[in-house]
C-alpha cells in the first residue's frame, strides 16, 4: 500500500498543465530511452517503477511475486480508466505501444521466484490483459480502500477504531463485486474477487493481532 501511495504522489498532476501527469526523476532509470511528452509515456515509466519497488518488498513482507504483479496491473488499469488515452482499448494495446519494448521491463531479474524478468512475471497474469479496463478498475478501487484501512491501523498506538472509520466505503464496493462474482464463478473476475477476499481476511487477522475486536457486522 505504501509503495502505491508513493508512486501516486510522484505521478500527481502537472500544475502547469491540468490533466497531465508529472514526470518525476525517480521514473527515469526505468525508461531512459523515452521522451516524456504524453501521459501514456509517463504512465508506462511509473508502472515499471512500481514493479521495481514491489520487487524490493517481496521478501521483506513475504509477498508472492505473482500477487504484486496483480496489484500493479490493477493500478495501471485504474490509471488508464481515469483519463482518455488515444487508441488504447485494453491493456494489451497499452503494453504493445508503451511497455513491451522497454529495456528495463525485459532485463533479467533475480529473487522473484521462477520469474526472470518483469515481462515474464506480468505475462503470467495474461488472463487480466484481456479484461475490460472498467471492470479491473472497480477491483483496484476496492483494493485501494482496503489499503487505506491498513494505513489507518497504527501498530504503535493500536487505535482499533480509527482504521474502520472509513470502512463503509470498502464494504460497499466489496459487496457489489461479490454480487457480480457469484454470476461468473471460475472466471478471472471471480478469481480477482477471491484474491480481494483473502487480502481482507489477512487484514482482519492483523487487526485482531493488535488486540482489536472485529465488529460483528464485518
Amino acid at each position: 500500500c505504501g509503495v502505491i501511495n508513493v508512486i501516486d504522489n510522484y505521478l500527481g498532476n502537472d500544475m502547469n498543465t491540468p490533466g497531465k501527469y508529472n514526470f518525476n526523476p525517480i521514473f527515469k532509470p526505468n525508461c531512459p530511452d523515452q521522451n516524456y511528452d504524453s501521459n501514456e509515456k509517463i504512465l508506462s515509466c511509473a508502472f515499471i517503477t512500481l514493479l521495481t519497488l514491489f520487487k524490493g518488498i517481496v521478501n521483506k513482507e513475504n509477498l508472492e511475486s505473482a500477487k504484486f504483479a496483480e496489484y500493479a496491473i490493477l493500478w495501471l488499469s485504474y490509471k488508464l480508466n481515469q483519463k482518455s488515452h488515444h487508441n488504447i482499448n485494453d491493456l494489451n494495446d497499452f503494453f504493445d505501444k508503451y511497455i513491451n519494448n522497454n529495456a528495463k521491463y525485459n532485463e533479467e531479474i533475480h529473487d522473484v521466484g521462477d520469474y526472470n524478468s518483469y515481462k515474464n512475471l506480468i505475462n503470467k497474469k495474461n488472463n487480466l490483459m484481456n479484461m475490460d479496463i472498467n471492470i479491473i478498475s472497480n477491483f483496484y478501487d476496492a483494493f485501494k480502500s482496503l489499503c487505506n484501512m491498513y494505513s489507518e491501523l497504527d501498530p504503535e498506538k493500536k487505535q482499533c477504531k480509527k482504521c474502520f472509520e472509513n470502512a463503509g466505503e470498502f464494504f460497499e464496493k466489496y459487496e457489489k463485486l461479490e454480487n457480480f462474482s457469484n454470476t461468473t464463478e471460475g472466471s478471472t473476475y471471480s478469481q480477482l474477487w477471491s484474491g480481494l477476499t483473502n487480502d481482507y481476511e489477512k487484514f482482519k487477522e492483523k487487526y485482531k493481532s493488535f488486540g482489536c475486536i472485529i465488529p460483528h457486522h464485518l
